[in-house]
């Protein structure tokens, strides 16, 4: 059985939050309860989608992100001097109307004021204690990459006088990965995954064109960003396994961005030191698999996303086995696991789906792995 993550079966992390827990963060926003109320509820809820997910048979856990609400902003904001523009009640706006990945505005851009420093005590290692002490299994800890940072601001996001070089901007960035990296592994993690909006992004040409708009060249940002999260992760043990998630935009079952893998596929998985690729592919705005033949043969996976979040209908079985099949043409089908494309709550407020339904796709996804791998 592979033992080390990414496991055959698995997925990406964020899970649809209780609605009781979306009103006590609206009531710590308006005042009328502490945040240590909020966090108390916040361990209730977590307690129980650890039970949730260790009833669908899972062998990596998460706290569901129910401490976030967005699997970046929370993040990269509590990173000294960073600012934002995001407006979370906008995001939940947008991903109602319809509209997402028509108008390609980007959403979410850091703002770095100074230099950066990670706080202190870290970002992810308190969160990660408390998840670990109720299980046995797996935890694994989700952060947005390192690249979501830089991709949506570029260089006048940057304040010149902190970072008059980008080197530097790029240096202290890496840094503060590693000191988190470290701290959580001194925990006693095991598995971290960067999601990355970005390497997606930059296979959609109007995302490209945004680049270009920043003075950024589009056919060369996947080799920076290789060596930002090579650097970010060349410190970690040989038993941390660290991940990549792509995804196109998941908000309110919505999306930002299209187009294949092919602009970033050679660079990407041939220069970036990770364990694997979560990949979407659960529609057409992926492309097909031809670009795994860029994967390196060896130990790096891929993770086929093939199982949306965006809708509540399962899939066929015998039409993720024959996809699945599809995908072994170009990697080696020893190199494959299979997941759900994207997590079912990316923000807080979650996908147009329900729990029963969050519960099927997993359950899914475990007995269709099961079923081609005899490792599984």
């Amino acid at each position: 059985m592979r033992i080390k993550p990414p496991y055959r079966y698995d997925h990406v992390g964020s899970l649809m939050r209780p609605e009781t827990l979306l009103h006590s963060r609206e009531k710590w926003k308006a005042g009328q309860i502490s945040l240590d109320e909020l966090h108390a509820h916040e361990d209730e809820c977590i307690k129980e989608v650890v039970k949730l997910q260790e009833n669908a048979g899972l062998k990596s856990i998460t706290d569901g992100e129910f401490r976030r609400e967005s699997f970046h902003v929370d993040f990269i904001t509590q990173i000294d001097n960073i600012t934002s523009n995001w407006d979370f009640a906008q995001t939940v706006k947008l991903g109602e109307d319809h509209t997402a990945g028509l108008d390609k505005k980007m959403p979410f851009i850091p703002y770095i004021n100074g230099r950066m420093e990670r706080p202190e005590g870290g970002i992810e290692v308190a969160n990660y204690n408390y998840t670990k002490s109720l299980t046995n299994l797996t935890v694994k800890v989700t952060i947005p990459s390192p690249t979501m940072t830089h991709f949506r601001g570029g260089r006048e996001a940057i304040d010149q006088v902190a970072y008059p070089l980008m080197e530097n901007f790029f240096d202290d960035l890496a840094r503060i990965y590693r000191e988190e990296l470290a701290d959580l592994y001194k925990a006693g993690c095991r598995y971290v995954q960067f999601d990355d909006t970005n390497l997606a992004f930059l296979c959609d040409e109007k995302m490209r064109a945004n680049a270009r708009a920043l003075g950024e060249d589009p056919d060369e940002l996947p080799a920076t960003y290789a060596t930002l999260i090579n650097e970010s992760i060349k410190d970690r043990p040989n038993d941390m396994a660290v991940c990549i998630h792509l995804c196109r935009g998941n908000a309110r079952s919505q999306w930002f961005a299209s187009g294949d893998y092919e602009p970033v596929a050679e660079k990407m998985f041939n220069l970036t030191d990770v364990d694997g690729f979560f990949l979407e592919y659960d529609d057409e705005r992926s492309g097909g698999f031809e670009p795994l033949r860029f994967v390196p043969k060896g130990n790096k996976m891929i993770v086929l996303g093939l199982v949306t979040t965006k809708r509540g209908e399962l899939e066929d079985k015998d039409e993720l086995k024959k996809r699945i099949e599809d995908a072994s043409q170009y990697v080696d089908i020893s190199q494959l696991c299979l997941s759900p494309q994207c997590g079912f709550s990316s923000n807080a407020i979650g996908n147009r789906i329900t729990v029963e339904d969050q519960v099927d796709k997993l359950c899914l996804v475990r007995e269709v792995a099961q079923e081609v791998w005899e490792d599984a």
